[in-house]
């Protein structure tokens, strides 16, 4: 048997909201693993979701760059040691030169980035320098490149660089990737990524062990009601739809018109440019994850 201490059971409180003695109970019953206690509290109805705990990360930055014709792009996350320095204008500067280097030579990983040309050096020796000029360690933690094969991209940069997103847009026609309609609509998307963290952009992409996970949630909640099982079916069956319209990009609500979603605003954009524009992949880097 586990011991479970105040620590724990105050974590979970303030991840799942619940009562501090359900807390307790579940934490009992899951043994101390605090995954399944989440689980616990929410199909007794205790808990709607789990938020994530306060963790220690690292400071830095995420920077973005987009090809000039928009239809390449990359993302790169630079950690430091404080956040002063995460803001300073060096680094982030540094951290943009980065994320070009990243989109035009594409590295295979951070490994390989380090050995790519920046301003006449290597990532490695100007990172090495710029860690002896600031005065703190630093390291390159994570980078992405997304080049469509027929299409475009587009980054949103939120909070001076604590998040970064690069979304991936497919369309047929070259010269979409420049008009302003696009551009436009291609930043909504961004910014959407950035505010309300989706998890794909089609369901399709949704991990089954994740779909799954959120079924047996949905059932056992539905089985407290006390309802025939053909009714606890249909009650599950809703609960996964609505979390489909919560986590994937194309089904959620557009920020600023809740009487489109995602995949309706493209339609919209596809018919204004007389092109097929779809939203296909995205990134999104949070700052210390």
């Amino acid at each position: 048997m586990a011991q479970i201490t105040a620590a724990m059971v105050k974590e979970l409180r303030e991840m799942t909201d619940s009562p501090m003695m359900e807390c307790k109970k579940a934490l009992v019953q899951a043994e101390g693993d605090m995954d399944a206690a989440v689980d616990i509290l929410r199909k007794n109805g205790l808990a709607a979701a789990a938020k994530k705990a306060g963790r220690d990360t690292n400071e830095g930055a995420v920077a973005a760059y987009i090809s000039e014709d928009g239809t390449k792009g990359a993302l790169a996350e630079i950690a430091c040691e404080t956040d002063f320095v995460a803001s300073n204008p060096k680094f982030t500067g540094f951290a943009a030169e980065v994320a070009k280097v990243v989109c035009d030579n594409e590295p295979a990983d951070v490994e390989a980035l380090m050995a790519c040309d920046i301003s006449g050096e290597t990532v490695e020796a100007a990172l090495t320098e710029m860690i002896h000029v600031i005065g703190e360690n630093m390291k390159v933690s994570r980078t992405t490149v997304r080049k469509p094969a027929a299409g475009g991209v587009a980054s949103y940069i939120h909070m001076g660089g604590k998040i970064g997103v690069l979304v991936e847009f497919s369309f047929e026609k070259p010269e979409t990737a420049t008009a302003e309609a696009f551009k436009a609509f291609a930043h909504d998307v961004a910014m959407q990524v950035a505010a309300t963290a989706p998890i794909a952009a089609v369901r399709e992409d949704v991990a089954q062990d994740v779909i799954d996970h959120e079924v047996e949630i949905y059932k056992a909640q539905a089985a407290e009601s006390g309802k025939p099982e053909a009714i606890q079916e249909k009650m599950a069956i809703g609960r996964l739809e609505k979390f489909f319209k919560g986590i994937v990009l194309n089904e959620q609500e557009f920020i600023k018109d809740s009487s489109l979603t995602i995949k309706a605003y493209a339609e919209k954009v596809s018919k204004e440019l007389g092109d097929t524009v779809k939203v296909v992949a995205f990134d999104r880097l949070v700052c210390g994850e």
